[in-house]
């Protein structure tokens, strides 16, 4: 089932993946980009080498993937994903269930911003990448720019619109000795600009 819908969001959306900074390697790896649609987890899952594919779990919004029976099978039995709640409990750490990921050996796809953004540019990242930045410093933080994407399925569609889409993987980051966040959220946000096909 797996490699069926990788089959159809590639037909749907081109799914192509551009290795730009890095090559697709075997290792554990924070996948991290920026973000426009509900689809975007699905394409850069797509766009991974089936190998790398079966290791990397996307990150998925407990409200919206478990709204319907359909959502929630797709996103626990397809995609392996993890949850995790857009609203915060004092008693709960939403970074929790990401931490568990990284520290049974998975990698993660996952979208800083927190939200979706129609605006081009990114949106200022929120703090988590930083904090599994300086849980995990083995684990290789990949850059993404994803495009086109919003327009496969604009907000308040639910049938995708065949458009040409990419993912382009970007000049691993690594939090620096040090370094605090601000200074290294920044950072991460220039390279995921940077990966933007237009910005070479």
């Amino acid at each position: 089932m797996g490699w069926l819908l990788a089959f159809v969001a590639r037909l749907v959306t081109g799914a192509q993946g551009h290795w730009q900074g890095c090559p697709p390697k075997a290792e554990q790896r924070i996948y991290f980009a920026n973000h426009q649609s509900h689809l975007d987890w699905v394409l850069i899952w797509a766009a991974l080498p089936r190998e790398l594919r079966a290791v990397t779990r996307p990150i998925a919004a407990r409200d919206y993937w478990t709204a319907t029976p359909f959502k929630q099978w797709i996103t626990t039995a397809v995609f392996n994903a993890v949850y995790v709640s857009r609203t915060r409990t004092e008693d709960q750490d939403p970074l929790e269930p990401l931490v568990e990921a990284l520290r049974n050996g998975d990698s993660l796809v996952i979208f800083p911003e927190g939200t979706r953004s129609n605006k081009g540019e990114p949106q200022p990242f929120k703090s988590g990448l930083f904090h599994l930045a300086e849980q995990f410093p083995d684990v290789t933080l990949v850059p993404a720019w994803i495009d086109n994407v919003q327009r496969v399925m604009p907000k308040g569609e639910v049938v995708p619109v065949p458009i040409l889409c990419t993912v382009t993987f970007g000049t691993p980051v690594q939090l620096q000795p040090g370094e605090d966040k601000r200074s290294f959220l920044s950072r991460a946000r220039a390279a995921v600009l940077s990966a933007r096909p237009h910005a070479a």
